[in-house]
């Protein structure tokens, strides 16, 4: 059963609210979350290691971790780039990854997207596509892929495009509606008690929005 945890994008929408999970639950003692800046209302189990680049963060770890989870994600807007947005959404999930495998996790979850396509032509989906394909080749016993729609949940700094969506992905059927991102963090925190039995196990919007409701 997981004690220890490793936390990436902590003061992300999902991981805030997973930070917060993580933190009144009684069967976690200690987690890992390294982050650009420091995270507010963090009690005494958070570990916070902060710095301006998050891999070399991850390299400096050493204590063991029994599951990780990886809640990072940007848009290329708020990147600046293709290859800043590439680093937040491939570079970072993998390494941490490498760097959870090397203090013996067994469980990696990991937030991607609805449409993630290894091979789409949407920069967006191939990106999180090949997130995906990186995590699989790393030969995981457990590795749970949730790829919510659009998430419902207040940010620090709102996106205009999602603001101006979220009408229409409200009335979305199936795995398009929009979720919300307490829902995406309370599946992955259930989740890594309970991983399913297959190693890879990719969750997809609809499936969130029904484990959630169940649970």
């Amino acid at each position: 059963m997981p004690t220890t945890a490793l936390l990436l994008g902590a003061s992300g929408l999902i991981g805030s609210q997973l930070l917060n999970m993580l933190q009144s639950d009684p069967r976690i003692t200690h987690i890992y979350a390294p982050s650009r800046h420091p995270l507010a209302n963090i009690g005494d189990k958070v570990i916070n290691p902060v710095g301006s680049d998050v891999q070399i963060l991850l390299d400096t770890l050493t204590e063991p971790v029994d599951v990780v989870f990886c809640c990072l994600g940007t848009t290329q807007k708020t990147a600046g780039s293709r290859e800043a947005f590439r680093f937040a959404d491939i570079t970072l999930p993998v390494h941490g990854g490498k760097t959870a495998r090397r203090l013996g996790a067994s469980h990696y979850l990991v937030v991607s997207a609805l449409g993630a396509n290894a091979k789409s032509w949407v920069f967006y989906n191939k990106t999180k596509g090949q997130m995906e394909q990186a995590l699989i080749a790393q030969n995981w016993p457990h590795l749970t892929i949730a790829r919510p729609s659009m998430l419902i949940g207040k940010r620090d700094t709102p996106r205009t495009p999602e603001l101006l969506a979220a009408p229409l992905f409200h009335l979305l059927p199936g795995k398009w509606k929009a979720i919300p991102a307490r829902d995406v963090a309370y599946v992955l925190w259930q989740e890594a008690f309970s991983p399913s039995a297959s190693s890879v196990d990719i969750i997809e919007s609809d499936q969130l929005r029904k484990k959630a409701s169940s649970l």
